[in-house]
């Protein structure tokens, strides 16, 4: 039985008997015994999950670059270390701004009253991290539920065991576990944890699995957050420095091994441009990474059935008809055991080939020509919308041509990844590539409760408008509607 059926069938099962509704009870009854946390207190828990990441940041190197067999200690510092604590200072900056009830405006239905938009912890958070980047894409959900006042229960990746031990180790030394608490285990266990009756439950994973995440929600009406995946397309103009796009896009679809949500999954070029493309993509790989083999900044794939799922990618668009071209600068042959991939170029691509089908999460990019930007927003539009969408071209208005015609749950110009990195940006995906978002203020909304409040004056116009009712009503009734 794979890891989706598993988890089905422990979804269905764990209403019965949950050997994990302890722990949410006790965070429960702890925050229904203490009510709403302050802004100092949120503030205090901020700053000791900031110094429990600084305490374990060489753990948390170690622990990744093993569960990966091999990952760039560059990219995992910046990721799930700088990324974490940029996260965390900007909530720290801004919390007691986004804590104030915001007033809602004017309405001339209540000329005299006060609106104001209260927000509430929530209660207690369900968190369920991926592997790809296993510390932050796991702990930056936990700020914006702290921030929110709320408790929370973390469920960590399978896949990454030493991960989620330093995980545990830093939750375990920042809070006592009926504030925040850690669950480590399988398919069965994520079942478990899925069916818990929380609050708000975010999930970061496949959307294979979060369907199976959302129907386990569903069974307690639990709002869900999901951050998935899907296919987000790249189109480079016709006049645009193919050297800067091809630095760009080779910087994104290596990092982490191309294991990333929002790493470019497949690229359009003009027809004309398509050998100029892969020239300029060997220039920029052979600047970046010199050497394949043995290179300390390139991060292998993480386990050996997601390398043989690449390789299958490969020799199904081969035996389609895809011509293969790999680029491996310096051209050494990648010992056996190492779970390294050049980057691999493929043209002539099919709707029928697996690589078009499913989300790579790997150093796989396919190259589609076009001759008119029209074919390129249909393919996009015709596609489930993706995650995110890249859009390198100088002329403004063929820019936002592409992104007021296309759908997608993020995008970024002229670049690509870094609109994640923004602190402003909301994160989240649309569609089959996701549902709500988070990060910053939209991470601390999405974790409150929304509480609207109408303050009425001594005199109000409802008053008016009290049985029984008569003509001098039905009047004001047609003044309102011609006026209205």
């Amino acid at each position: 039985m794979n890891d989706t059926n598993r988890l089905a069938l422990a979804t269905a099962l764990v209403q019965q008997d949950n050997p994990l509704l302890p722990m949410y009870q006790a965070q429960r009854a702890a925050f229904l015994r203490a009510g709403p946390t302050s802004y100092e207190q949120r503030i205090d828990s901020l700053k000791r999950l900031r110094q429990a990441i600084v305490d374990h940041h060489e753990q948390i190197l170690q622990a990744v670059n093993a569960d990966f067999g091999h990952r760039s200690r560059h990219e995992t510092f910046f990721a799930d270390v700088i990324g974490l604590l940029g996260e965390i200072r900007h909530t720290r900056k801004h919390l007691k701004k986004w804590m104030r009830p915001r007033r809602a405006g004017w309405s001339p239905q209540f000329p005299l009253a006060k609106a104001r938009i209260h927000y509430q912890p929530r209660g207690v958070i369900g968190i369920i991290g991926p592997w790809n980047v296993p510390v932050l894409l796991t702990l930056s959900p936990l700020v914006g539920a702290i921030a929110a006042g709320n408790r929370a229960l973390v469920k960590t990746s399978e896949f990454c065991p030493r991960t989620a031990e330093v995980v545990t180790a830093i939750v375990s030394q920042a809070f006592g576990p009926d504030e925040v608490a850690v669950v480590n285990g399988g398919a069965e266990v994520a079942g478990h944890f899925s069916a818990l009756p929380f609050d708000h439950l975010i999930f970061t994973g496949s959307t294979q699995i979060g369907r199976i995440v959302m129907r386990a929600a569903s069974e307690n009406l639990t709002p869900v957050t999901l951050e998935l995946g899907g296919k987000s397309p790249t189109i480079i103009s016709d006049d645009y420095p193919l050297d800067i796009a091809a630095g760009r896009i080779a910087q994104g679809k290596m990092l982490n091994g191309g294991q990333a949500c929002i790493a470019p999954d497949y690229v359009f070029v003009p027809t004309g441009r398509r050998d100029q493309l892969i020239a300029a993509l060997r220039t920029a790989l052979a600047q970046s990474y010199p050497t394949i083999a043995g290179n300390t900044d390139l991060t292998w794939i993480v386990n050996d059935r997601h390398f043989q799922r690449l390789q299958a990618h490969v020799a199904d668009a081969r035996a389609k008809g895809a011509e293969v071209v790999e680029i491996n600068p310096g051209g050494a042959t990648v010992p056996a055991g190492e779970r390294l991939m050049p980057l691999t170029l493929l043209l002539g691509v099919t709707d029928d080939m697996t690589v078009m089908q499913e989300e790579i999460f790997g150093p796989l990019l396919p190259v589609k020509t076009y001759d008119d930007l029209t074919e390129v927003i249909s393919y996009v539009n015709s596609h489930p919308r993706p995650l995110a969408l890249y859009h390198f071209d100088d002329n403004a208005s063929r820019t936002e041509r592409v992104l007021a015609q296309t759908v997608s749950g993020g995008a970024c110009v002229n670049d690509v990844l870094f609109h994640v990195a923004h602190e402003g940006l909301p994160f989240g995906g649309v569609g089959p590539s996701g549902i709500g978002r988070y990060h910053g203020f939209d991470g601390f909304v999405t974790f409150s409760h929304q509480k609207s409040v109408l303050y009425q004056s001594r005199w109000s116009v409802q008053s008016l408008i009290r049985p029984p009712y008569g003509p001098g009503l039905e009047r004001v009734m047609r003044l309102a509607l011609r006026w209205l």
